[in-house]
């Protein structure tokens, strides 16, 4: 059968034009021969662009080729031609540039409309499919997945994946305001007049190691967050804490973002470094600072596989150390932060009388060490872990070890070889988590208002 496809364009004077775009000629002998191949849809959908995106550029050009003051036919110095990149394939639009009318002076004798309307020669759509798409899965098989789909131009590579991303990250760092020292805009009188909040929002903070491609130096650690308010989306929340100046501020922003109010309280879940506990310190007035449970089980653990090391040459010893650290890790657990001490203090001075040389000993001596200075310089951070679990809430940050896995573990590292500069993985975290939480499309809304969804456009049922 053959099949003819046509589109009419309607101009805005009410004049109409009719043009055939395709011509099929299509079997019905097999399955294979059913509907519209790939590379049938590719060049439909690219000759149909062509068609509508030139008449929208010409009508464009001829609104404004009569001078807005008096009305005259402005005169054409020359024609020439604009790429325009977009999700269905390049067009070339004629672009006419205009001598400015005598009734005015302007600060050029010409000027091409269109390079107002097309300031960037690349549609928002792709520009946000592109970054989508790479802040998901690597640049060159984000050019591969692109060009299988969609009549996009073979040229499309890698490089310019990375510097559209890095673009796009840019525009948004740079919507981010200065920091300042104190983020709580209201009085404690004024947060008492406002309404009450929903719930409790819960924000987890923890970091990842990152390959960097930097000469002596084999990784460099990356901060990741995730924001769980009680009736929105969870948010993600990305950066590379020694390049970037404003950390408090992103947080800031995220935070209001998520419709906090500072009467609304905020339980921060870290795991006691010293990075993003200052993150999070003068944040809100509503707030609670919580050390992770698992990290402590974390040390804990640590220490008691040393201890089974220590059980095959001196099980009795093995034995009164293995007790004790189940006594600090009940007397923790229960919130009794002064018993759990003395009890860390206790198996320090046995540790020391244990005489031995073995290898699984002195590093039991070390971490033991290490956890009671953990344990002493996080003391303000440890509650009743037992209490709050048997009220529901939160005791761990297993959801933030989830959430570094998605943002940092299955983009920058893993099985992939790619090695990272401080810059570029900044700016990859600042779209990928953008990606993760839903929130990149909105973005792009916001910078073009054209690509929110048309409630005026009608497809034939």
């Amino acid at each position: 059968m053959d099949i003819e496809i046509e589109i009419k364009i309607t101009k805005p004077d009410g004049t109409a034009h009719t043009e055939k775009i395709a011509t099929l000629t299509k079997g019905a002998d097999a399955i294979g021969e059913i509907g519209l191949s790939i590379g049938e849809s590719k060049e439909l959908l690219l000759k149909l662009q062509q068609e509508i995106v030139s008449a929208q550029c010409a009508v464009f050009s001829a609104e404004r080729s009569r001078c807005p003051c008096c009305g005259r036919k402005m005169r054409c110095k020359a024609r020439g031609q604009i790429r325009y990149r977009t999700v269905f394939g390049d067009v070339a639009v004629e672009s006419p540039r205009f001598y400015h009318c005598q009734c005015h002076e302007g600060p050029a004798n010409t000027f091409s409309p269109l390079t107002d309307l097309l300031s960037e020669h690349i549609a928002p759509e792709l520009l946000w499919l592109e970054t989508k798409w790479a802040s998901l899965v690597s640049f060159r098989v984000t050019a591969d997945l692109l060009k299988d789909v969609l009549p996009i131009d073979k040229r499309l590579n890698p490089d310019t994946l990375r510097r559209h991303l890095g673009r796009v990250a840019t525009r948004m760092e740079s919507e981010l305001s200065e920091g300042r020292f104190s983020f709580i805009e209201t009085s404690a009188a004024q947060r008492e007049k406002m309404p009450n909040p929903e719930g409790q929002i819960t924000v987890g903070i923890d970091g990842g190691y990152v390959r960097s491609r930097d000469k002596g130096q084999s990784h460099f650690e990356v901060t990741v967050g995730k924001l769980i308010p009680p009736d929105r989306p969870d948010r993600y929340l990305g950066l590379v804490q020694s390049l970037d100046d404003k950390p408090k501020r992103r947080l800031h922003e995220v935070l209001k973002d998520q419709g906090w109010q500072e009467n609304q309280p905020v339980t921060f879940m870290t795991d006691g470094g010293d990075t993003v506990i200052n993150m999070a310190q003068h944040m809100a007035p509503a707030s609670e600072h919580i050390l992770d449970w698992f990290h402590i089980t974390m040390r804990i653990t640590v220490m008691q596989q040393y201890v089974k090391g220590l059980a095959h040459h001196n099980p009795e010893d093995a034995e009164t150390i293995a007790r004790r650290l189940r006594q600090i890790k009940g007397y923790l657990w229960n919130g009794n932060l002064h018993d759990g001490q003395l009890v860390i203090e206790d198996l320090i001075f046995d540790l020391d009388d244990t005489e031995t040389d073995y290898a699984s000993i002195k590093a039991l001596r070390k971490a033991v060490s290490e956890f009671e200075t953990y344990i002493a310089n996080n003391a303000d951070m440890i509650p009743n872990y037992a209490e709050r679990r048997r009220y529901g809430e939160r005791v761990s940050t297993g959801f933030v070890e989830s959430t570094v896995n998605t943002v940092v573990g299955k983009r920058f590292g893993k099985r992939q070889q790619m090695r990272w500069s401080k810059q570029g993985a900044h700016l990859m975290l600042q779209t990928r988590t953008r990606t993760l939480d839903g929130t990149l499309r909105g973005k792009f809304e916001q910078w073009y208002p054209g690509m929110k969804a048309d409630k005026n456009t009608r497809i034939a049922a």
